[in-house]
């Protein structure tokens, strides 16, 4: 992808395709040790935000939520409405990755139509269908995660194009500072915040 095409403002769409599993298990499992108190999660609406100023056109917001078990968490579904998500409840068998498959599917759907992309994940299964995403250089891709955590099937797209943006320090999703270790580039080293 040419630079050009990765700042230019457009009048289209980008999709901004969030898989709430992996984002809630990285950041319960990988990063808190725990399950994440309210103050600790993301705050979806400056995913999109982000999404919106970074590219400077409109967003639609896909959230995939599994609902195999049968039931939906209503005050959340009702809370990604009202910040401008469309939540995608699928239900399936045991066996079936449902957000997985829910996604790509979607994915290659995007590929059929005009349309940028934002992925907010960590999970390389979906590598296939964004690396043909990536290729097309007419629309801009980009993936959203931390950046720690993020595939390696995802990383090896960003030397073909695709842009990675850091889900607390890029898109300042959340309101507190998380207990990361992460590569820290030197300019953007602040020891206070050590001390």
């Amino acid at each position: 992808m040419s630079s050009e095409a990765g700042s230019r403002t457009g009048t289209g769409t980008t999709y901004v395709v969030v898989d709430g599993e992996n984002i809630d298990a990285t950041l319960g499992t990988a990063i808190l040790g725990a399950r994440p108190a309210p103050d600790q999660r993301p705050r979806w609406e400056r995913v999109l935000a982000f999404a919106q100023q970074q590219w400077g056109q409109d967003v639609k917001g896909l959230f995939f939520l599994n609902a195999s078990n049968g039931s939906l968490p209503m005050s959340f579904v009702q809370a990604l409405l009202a910040i401008g998500f469309q939540p995608i409840p699928l239900s399936g068998e045991a066996h079936e990755k449902v957000v997985d498959i829910g996604i790509k599917r979607t994915l290659e759907a995007i590929a059929g139509r005009a349309g940028d992309v934002m992925l907010v994940s960590h999970d390389g299964d979906f590598a296939g269908e964004l690396a043909t995403l990536v290729e097309d250089e007419s629309r801009r891709t980009g993936l959203i995660a931390f950046r720690e955590f993020t595939s390696t099937s995802l990383s090896g797209l960003i030397a073909q194009g695709l842009q990675a943006f850091d889900l607390e320090h890029d898109v300042q999703a959340f309101n507190v500072s998380l207990p990361r270790v992460r590569i820290i580039p030197l300019e953007q080293f602040d020891p206070t915040r050590y001390l």
